[in-house]
């Protein structure tokens, strides 16, 4: 059996920055890494690619709606062959589930196909944030889903908020998972064993729909350089529209990666970035004639 870790957690939480740091513990073993991303593009996808060889991406929506369920098994079922030998077979796979994604469905999806027959899901990680997690939890039943499904729970960013923020963030994992270990992190450094097993109990839970009613999805292209400092200004304006902003710009001084979520807003070069300039944003639904209005004018900061 090929051992699988789930890795869920809300927009910007810090899931692929887990994964490089998985990826840099055991990068003698053959794993492979299962990234599905909600944006259309392939962000998260293209940062791991930097550090790991062996990535399979579903961009577009979640692993755990009706809409890719297909794609997803398929990939599933590839990566035996495709990445393993028979001198070194795939020792696991680590899936970095979409920051909407509700995993309740993973068990009963994976037995409904005997795909139970060659993989079994190790362990569930959770990863949370002190910003994203009280404003949001009431509001978005993903977030609590993710937690209730956990083994494990991250809480996120904790050098960026106060002890009080901190703690309150802990009491809402607590209630809603009181058996889940919390493990305090900066930049999700923790020694996770991440094929530990163990799980105690199965989850039960149904497909998502294919259109959830409370994100939309945009992208923004860009034909010729930004200016960076105008860009993140409008990006900062328009923080209570935009649940993630994540993507490559290129800018006066080369390609930039840009990131907003709720915890904060920061860009850095990035050199190495190759592939197509964009950058995607997932906003509440609500807002989405303001967000149209915002992306004409991204593009106008050249």
């Amino acid at each position: 059996m090929i051992p699988i870790c789930l890795v869920t957690g809300f927009l910007g939480s810090g899931k692929t920055t887990f994964l490089k740091q998985i990826a840099a513990r055991h990068a003698d073993e053959k794993i492979v890494y299962l990234v599905n991303d909600f944006s259309p593009q392939d962000v998260d996808g293209a940062l791991l690619e930097q550090v790991e060889d062996d990535v399979v991406t579903i961009p577009g929506g979640s692993i755990f709606c009706r809409c890719l369920v297909t794609q997803f098994l398929g990939r599933l079922r590839s990566i035996p062959e495709r990445f393993g030998t028979d001198e070194q077979p795939v020792a696991g796979v680590v899936i970095e589930a979409s920051g909407i994604a509700d995993p309740a469905v993973i068990d009963e999806m994976l037995a409904e196909t005997a795909l139970d027959r060659v993989y079994e899901v190790a362990t569930i990680v959770a990863i949370v944030d002190p910003a994203s997690l009280p404003k949001l939890v009431t509001t978005l039943p993903t977030i609590a889903a993710q937690i209730r499904s956990a083994e494990i729970v991250l809480l996120n960013k904790v050098d960026r908020f106060d002890e009080a923020a901190v703690a309150a963030a802990e009491g809402i994992v607590r209630e809603i998972n009181p058996d889940a270990p919390i493990v305090r992190t900066v930049r999700c450094a923790a020694e996770v064993e991440i094929f530990a097993g163990g799980r105690v109990r199965a989850l039960e839970g149904d497909y998502a729909p294919c259109a959830d009613p409370n994100y939309a999805r945009f992208s923004v292209g860009f034909e010729r350089p930004v200016r960076l400092s105008a860009l993140l200004d409008e990006l900062s304006r328009a923080r209570n529209d935009i649940y993630r902003a994540k993507g490559f710009v290129p800018t006066d001084g080369g390609i930039a990666y840009v990131d907003m979520s709720e915890a904060g807003l920061l860009a850095e070069a990035a050199p190495d970035a190759t592939g197509e300039t964009v950058l995607a944003i997932i906003a509440r639904a609500k807002a989405s004639h303001r967000v149209q209005e915002l992306i004409g004018r991204l593009s106008a900061t050249a």
